[in-house]
């Protein structure tokens, strides 16, 4: 039995695709202790893993770049926050090490002072990621401004240019994040960037041909996505031959409260049902029309079962969800990595995107028929996941990480004092 400590950043669409690789590797007689956020723990708990709130002053700092006016500043903002919550991370990681005493330390990709501690503490190590990764690479559009890939000359030039102007933004934060891991005891990385590269091993929750396909790191293992939410009682209205639209907000609050406003004005008149969830949005501040319902939340498995359409902000939790079912997504990207994943939809051939600043009922509507013809398209994005292995495949990563074997044993690392005298 291999003792498993995962570790997250608080946000519900970093936890949720972990749960059905946490679960096979329990099925697998390993034992898997999670530090991850305090509303989870008992979700987490009830499935039978061994869970733990991470400290509160993680928690405490909000990642708010929702507030910023656009996405260089947002860009700005989400180092920010992974710099200041890095630092509590180091405390807080070095008492689970010492509780805990794990053979594999496996961290979120956004845990900048996890990751750092793990590699110090000479341990198996690995992370996660939940996002398209922020990987440079030949004629791959540079990461987090929502740019189509371009061919030939003109796209090398356009994208030559902007990863340099994406990695300067990054890199304002360079002396904070290495001052994180110089408290830890690790070498300084030369560019912020390097934190998706960096790690002896990142599984990604995703798959081509929703990502773009090119000739991955040796460290990176595309696993598709992990799909999963907590049981709960499901209400099932009658079939009546009108297609199912599905329209949720996210999450992690970012104010998007306008994607469920407008898309009830869009489809009240249309031949079709609305099922709208709200999340981190007060659902009492919208009139849902006669063929709509509106809640904070539902299971969307079910809904997802008979859906035709989602319409989303292009969180990769809903989005990846959808098209493993085979359902197409109209996107309208508020900010984050929303961009990146509307644009990976579009150019998929599996849905449409709207940009938040034309967002109209009519605009909407329009999307909305045409991303209904998508179908085709969003199932080949859900063979590209089936084959990608899941969790099963994911699993199996992490025993071979455990084991010392393939890409991680092979690459060096800093070695430092063991996790065991830590703290």
């Amino acid at each position: 039995m291999t003792r498993f400590l995962v570790y997250t950043s608080p946000a519900r669409g970093h936890i949720y695709p972990l749960v059905p690789t946490l679960l096979e590797l329990q099925q697998r007689g390993h034992h898997v202790c999670v530090r991850t956020l305090s509303t989870e723990v008992e979700r987490l708990r009830a499935t039978g893993l061994d869970a733990a709130a991470i400290a509160g002053a993680i928690e405490a700092r909000e990642l708010d770049d929702w507030k910023a006016s656009w996405p260089p500043a947002a860009l700005r903002a989400a180092c920010r926050t992974f710099v200041d919550r890095a630092h509590h991370e180091l405390d807080d990681l070095r008492g689970a090490l010492q509780r805990e005493r794990p053979d594999v330390l496996f961290t979120d990709i956004n845990c900048w002072g996890a990751a750092a501690l793990a590699e110090a503490s000479g341990l198996p190590w690995a992370v996660f990621a939940p996002y398209l990764l922020p990987l440079r690479a030949p004629g791959i559009p540079p990461w987090g401004l929502g740019l189509a890939p371009l061919p030939g000359l003109l796209g090398r030039l356009r994208d030559g240019v902007m990863w340099t102007l994406v990695n300067a933004l990054y890199d304002r934060s360079l002396r904070g994040l290495n001052g994180v891991r110089a408290a830890a005891g690790v070498a300084p990385f030369r560019h912020v960037a390097d934190f998706a590269s960096h790690p002896p091993r990142i599984i990604a929750y995703t798959a081509e041909p929703f990502e773009y396909a090119r000739v991955w790191p040796p460290g990176v293992r595309l696993v598709g996505p992990g799909v999963w939410e907590p049981p709960t009682p499901t209400e099932r209205g009658a079939p009546d031959g009108r297609p199912l639209v599905l329209v949720t907000c996210s999450t992690e609050f970012q104010n998007d409260g306008r994607l469920v406003e407008t898309a009830l004005a869009a489809l009240a008149e249309e031949p079709v049902r609305v099922v709208a969830t709200t999340a981190s949005v007060d659902p009492g501040q919208f009139r849902a029309p006669p063929n709509a319902r509106v809640e904070r939340f539902v299971p969307h498995g079910p809904l997802l079962a008979e859906a035709a359409c989602v319409v989303c902000h292009g969180g990769m939790g809903i989005t990846q969800k959808a098209l493993a079912a085979g359902v197409p997504v109209c996107v309208v990207p508020f900010g984050r990595d929303q961009l990146e994943v509307a644009r990976h939809v579009q150019v998929a051939g599996a849905g449409t995107r709207v940009s938040p600043g034309a967002l109209t009922p009519e605009r909407l509507r329009r999307a909305v028929r045409e991303t209904m013809e998508k179908k085709a398209g969003a199932l080949r994005v859900a063979e590209g996941y089936r084959r990608a292995g899941g969790a099963r495949a994911a699993a199996n990563e992490l025993e071979s990480v455990a084991a010392g074997t393939g890409a991680s044993a092979q690459r060096p690392r800093v070695r430092a004092p063991d996790a065991r005298a830590m703290a």
